[in-house]
């Protein structure tokens, strides 16, 4: 596979954005139920990450063509934890590039941005393998909501 780079977004127009909305709706394929309501919501909710987390929206590109991305949020009120901590809203790599080491670049990425801070995150309860990566990186489930689990991952 060719060489992935992985960089901050650096402006959200709309060939951007038609191109995040096609991964995420690709990547929640078969789990729907985890993905929204289809593509004008992953329209309005990529929108509301850029909003919120411009600085930590990264993408991972083969040449000049996305293939992968992550939004990781340094400043998230937890009202669960009752303060700020690091969050991770989304993250999705495009199905046919999954299994190259991509989600793996894009989540070191982010853990480096978010430096030594606590970090949650939610996936679907039925998503074992996203469950198992993200254990890797030390996240352990904390909680349930729904068909939702939180998982955080306390500063080291």
């Amino acid at each position: 596979m060719t060489k992935v780079k992985i960089e901050k977004l650096q402006k959200l127009d709309q060939e951007t954005l038609e191109r995040l909305i096609e991964i995420y709706m690709n990547a929640y394929e078969g789990m729907r139920e985890y993905g929204g309501e289809g593509e004008s919501y992953a329209k309005r909710y990529l929108r509301w990450c850029w909003s919120k987390a411009k600085d930590g929206f990264f993408v991972a590109k083969i040449g000049d063509k996305i293939v992968g991305f992550i939004v990781c949020d340094d400043d998230w009120y937890s009202r669960y934890e009752g303060r700020t901590v690091g969050a991770i809203h989304e993250f999705a790599v495009d199905k046919s590039y999954q299994g190259h080491g991509i989600g793996r670049k894009l989540m070191e990425k982010c853990l480096e941005y978010l430096g030594g801070k606590d970090i949650e995150l939610w996936v679907g309860e039925k998503n074992e393998r996203a469950k198992r990566f993200y254990e890797e990186y030390g996240f352990r489930e904390v909680g349930k909501h729904g068909i939702w689990v939180r998982m955080v991952r306390r500063k080291r």
